[in-house]
This record gives C-alpha cells, sequence and structure tokens, in this order.
C-alpha cells in the first residue's frame, strides 16, 4: 500500500500507542520512544514491522510513543494509520 500523507493513530494514555506515519524514501525506519524500551523494544518494532509487511507498507518512517500497549494494540494502531495515510477505505479487518 503506498502512503499519500502523514498520518495518526492512537492516544498519549496509559497502555496505548501513539503511532505517526509519514511516507518515507528509504525503507522502513521506525523511531521508538517507549519507557519500557530496554525491556520491550525488539518486540515493538517487530510488531509494527509485521504489520507494515502484511499491508505491504515499504517506504514509510514511523514515529511511536508507547506507554504500554500490548500487541495487539499496536497492530490495531498501526493498521489505522496506514488506512489513514494510504487514503484506503476498503478496510481487510479479521474475525
Amino acid at each position: 500500500m503506498e502512503l499519500k500523507q502523514t498520518s495518526v493513530a492512537g492516544t498519549m494514555e496509559s497502555s496505548d500507542i501513539m503511532i505517526t506515519l509519514e511516507p518515507g524514501k528509504a525503507g522502513i525506519e521506525i523511531e521508538l520512544t517507549s519507557m519500557v524500551e530496554k525491556q520491550y523494544g525488539r518486540q515493538i518494532r517487530q510488531v509494527i514491522t509485521d504489520c507494515l509487511a502484511e499491508l505491504q507498507v515499504r517506504q514509510v518512517k514511523v514515529t511511536a510513543v508507547d506507554k504500554g500497549a500490548l500487541d495487539c494494540t499496536i497492530q490495531a494502531r498501526v493498521k489505522t494509520a496506514v488506512y489513514r495515510a494510504a487514503g484506503n477505505t476498503d478496510y481487510e479487518w479479521r474475525v
């Protein structure tokens, strides 16, 4: 999926993550800010990368501000941000 604009999904509330996506030029860049980055930073980055790969996003700059989000929350925020950035309303949600 090609990103056309900057988008944001999520909040700065506890147990959430704010994901900001910008169209990129050099692959996937992830800038992560998290109080638990030393313990879970690798996992958070992997969840973001896997979600982007699933949606076939190859050129993106990701800014993630984590407040203790679970993997399912991270996935939901990334997917929402991707669809918003692509201007796509044809959602493919899993049941």
